[in-house]
């Protein structure tokens, strides 16, 4: 047994997989209030004050060499456009190295509480898109890595990224500081309060538009969300036929904008549509026959991202009963969270990654895409979902300092929301508990591993001047 694996064994105390299954209706719950004082004894074992601890572990793997094995398995064809979107600054480094920092999060102390985490949980990775009933909500919306694991390791990535973009958009220390503790505290905050509701209740828990901007205060930040969400209000598929496609022979095609927007080989594209047909199983009934009515009319592979650049991502145009009546869904590879070699048991093995990143999605948003399902071509495995439904994200790039505090409350707030859906909420409101001593912590650690992203981003566009690692820009 590793030494990681001894300190996941001595600390963990509850994991998602526990919950799974009937079986655990034959035995009582805890009492929710030993559930809090749990969390308060685990202070023992890792005390608040060490979660701002951060030193680069002696023999920490060289950080360019983490990022090129991050590109086994890709098409190599498009791995220069990653490496340029990945140097164009630190924070877009810091989005594209989540196995950099599920490494090092890994050799940081942790209380075992491990709740389904995102994995990726940087302030980019929060958005708008639609629920079922095509109200437009604001969740959490990136589950690639999703996995049983620490709730620490999202909550630094999140403090984290709230630093480096602050940093980039010019805002001073004390400010980016601010920013990190209202992430932190809100956090805190909607944790306590989810773990005092009942289990059924906490799993209806959302946060729409309407509600947004309710509670947004009126600075640059409401303006943002108001201008965010109309833009996503107009990304459907009906609105994206002109954009992206055009008619040929009177059949409609998408438009091709190599290397980003490629069509592929007939060979690729038939077995492409037959793992279409596969997909229609891991639906639930009403919405198989729903998406069943639709025909395939064109398929394209389209760059997305950062992170995922160089995976497979194709798009599928479908049309229904008319030329106006489409559908776009997208085909995403999916392969083994980064989180997984750092947990050990059950969890940390699936079957199927696109079946894992489609139930831990459904795990932690409040609610889902209806169409999310999976399918194989092949060795390939991959997850499915809508393409054009009302996605949208807030603009991180060039808000103000006061905004960006606002916009880190809202995200701290929701990544407690969904750790609360699964598992732990009661032991970690009893760990964080008045969370002075933790706000301190996540700052400190926050900016120290702000200056270490900048040292990887710096070390990363070395390399790319060494001609260690090819590049292409502004792609």
């Amino acid at each position: 047994m590793t030494e990681q694996q001894e300190r996941w064994g001595r600390h963990t105390v509850l994991t998602a997989a526990d919950s799974r299954g009937f079986r655990s209706l034959r035995h009582s719950a805890s009492p929710r209030a030993e559930r809090y004082a749990l969390g308060r004894r685990l202070r023992d074992r890792a005390p608040r004050a060490g979660l701002g601890d951060w030193a680069p572990e002696p023999g920490r793997p060289d950080v360019v060499e983490q990022v090129s094995r991050s590109h086994e398995g890709r098409l190599d064809w498009l791995v220069p456009v990653r490496i340029g979107r990945m140097i164009a600054s630190p924070y877009a480094f810091l989005r594209g190295a989540a196995n950099v920092h599920a490494a090092d999060f890994a050799a940081l102390p942790v209380t075992g509480i491990t709740p389904v985490i995102c994995g990726d949980a940087h302030l980019g990775n929060f958005g708008f898109y639609a629920s079922p009933e095509r109200d437009l909500v604001f969740d959490l919306n990136d589950f690639d890595e999703a996995h049983p694991g620490a709730w620490e390791w999202d909550l630094r990535r999140l403090t984290a990224s709230v630093w480096v973009a602050g940093r980039q958009n010019g805002a001073p220390e004390d400010a980016c500081g601010t920013a990190v503790a209202r992430c932190v505290e809100e956090y805190r905050m909607q944790i306590a309060a989810l773990a005092e509701q009942p289990l059924l209740a906490r799993s209806y828990e959302r946060l729409d538009v309407d509600r947004m901007l309710e509670t947004a205060p009126r600075t640059a930040l409401r303006a943002e969300i108001e201008t965010s969400a109309r833009r996503a209000r107009r990304r459907t598929s009906d609105r994206a036929l002109p954009r992206i496609t055009e008619q040929r022979d009177g059949v409609r095609h998408i438009v091709t904008e190599p290397p980003l927007i490629t069509r592929p080989e007939a060979a690729e594209a038939d077995r492409l549509a037959a793992a279409l047909d596969d997909y229609l199983r891991t639906l639930p009934t009403h919405w198989a026959r729903v998406v069943g009515g639709y025909r395939l009319v064109d398929l394209a592979h389209k760059v997305v991202g950062v992170g995922s650049v160089g995976l497979r991502a194709w798009v599928a145009l479908c049309e229904g009963s008319s030329t106006d009546d489409v559908l776009f869904l997208q085909l995403k590879q999916a392969r083994r969270s980064v989180v997984a070699p750092f947990v050990h048991g059950d969890s940390a093995w699936h079957a199927h990654q696109g079946q894992r990143v489609v139930e831990y999605q459904q795990a932690v948003q409040t609610v889902s895409d209806p169409l999310l399902g999976w399918t194989s071509v092949g060795d390939v495995q991959y997850y499915v979902r809508q393409f054009r439904d009302m996605k949208g994200a807030i603009a991180v790039d060039g808000i103000d300092a006061t905004a960006l505090t606002d916009y880190a409350g809202i995200c701290g707030y929701l990544l407690a929301k969904g750790h609360a859906r699964t598992s732990g909420a009661s032991m970690i409101a009893g760990y964080l508990g008045g969370g002075r001593k933790v706000r301190e912590a996540l700052c400190r650690f926050a900016r120290a591993y702000a200056d270490q992203t900048e040292r990887d981003h710096a070390d990363l566009v070395g390399a790319v001047r060494r001609g260690v690692l090819p590049a292409e820009t502004g792609i």
